[in-house]
């Protein structure tokens, strides 16, 4: 777990300053900015916008990291005395920084407790393309994933386990759902995210860039640790299918190979991200022993 820069020699924390709130007041729930912020909760407005919300300062410090990222910082009372190393690097980077209650905050965040910082973000997904160019060895690859919860906590995995990017096929959740965007915990600003890419075109062209592509599927005969499992110090593309019905036979067709993770006690399965976590992992323990 990370910690917070320390109190500069000399200075106490009680005697430590927060950033001057932003001329003008805090701003109401019917400003411009507010609702045009408010509106990003929406596909349709992030998309045509091109930008997202990223709440709490775990995402705030990830996309102030990436120059030209974090394009507005929404701000409480309270959030720029608590952060106020992210606030004044905000505003040294000529962000705006908008001071605004708790209420619109909440409004905004649509949490229920809100961290007192959120930040209108621009988008970082890439073209499919500029991920099989850089060579990837190990690729997460999402086939109708709905759940934000889920994907998010895949993509933190992949990040984790040291993945060259994450691939949301066109039928999955939208990688910008502020659910997803915080169970990332700031990951989505690490690794090449590509969103909304055809399923098929992304396996030829992960195979095409020297991948094999695993399925990952709780019926397959083929276990993960077992006879016949694939060689996971290969570059290895993993696809992992929808929560409830997993993947379809067209889809699973279109693996090099389907394997399930082994059940060695009495539960009925494992959810979606703890079994990609396995899965990543066992790619990431291989590649690195590989390697060593």
């Amino acid at each position: 777990m990370r910690t917070g820069p320390g109190n500069p020699p000399g200075r106490s924390a009680r005697s430590a300053r927060p950033p001057a709130p932003p001329p003008g007041g805090a701003l109401g729930i019917r400003s411009p900015r507010v609702k045009a912020a408010r509106q990003l909760s929406k596909r349709a407005f992030r998309e045509r916008g091109r930008s997202f919300l990223a709440e709490g300062p775990q995402a705030v410090r990830e996309a102030l990291a990436r120059t030209g990222v974090l394009t507005e910082l929404f701000v409480t009372g309270q959030g720029a005395s608590r952060h106020a190393d992210l606030v004044s690097r905000a505003a040294g980077q000529g962000i705006p920084v908008h001071e605004v209650s708790g209420e619109v905050m909440a409004e905004l965040a649509q949490t229920i407790t809100p961290q007192g910082l959120l930040g209108v973000c621009r988008f970082v997904d890439v073209p499919l393309p500029d991920l099989t160019a850089a060579a990837p060895r190990l690729v997460a690859l999402l086939a109708s994933v709905r759940d934000p919860g889920n994907a998010g906590t895949v993509l933190r995995t992949a990040d984790a386990a040291g993945a060259g990017g994450v691939i949301f096929a066109a039928a999955s959740v939208d990688p910008y759902n502020s659910k997803c965007v915080r169970s990332s915990a700031g990951s989505l600003f690490h690794l090449p995210v590509v969103a909304g890419a055809s399923l098929a075109p992304a396996i030829s062209a992960l195979r095409a860039a020297g991948l094999q592509v695993v399925a990952a599927d709780g019926s397959a005969s083929c276990l993960l640790d077992g006879p016949g499992a694939p060689d996971l110090s290969r570059p290895t593309a993993w696809l992992f299918g929808n929560e409830a019905w997993g993947l379809p036979d067209d889809v699973l067709a279109l693996a090099d190979t389907v394997v399930a993770v082994p059940i060695y006690g009495r539960a009925e399965s494992l959810n979606l991200a703890a079994a990609a976590a396995i899965c990543l992992y066992a790619s990431a323990r291989e590649q690195r022993m590989d390697r060593a």
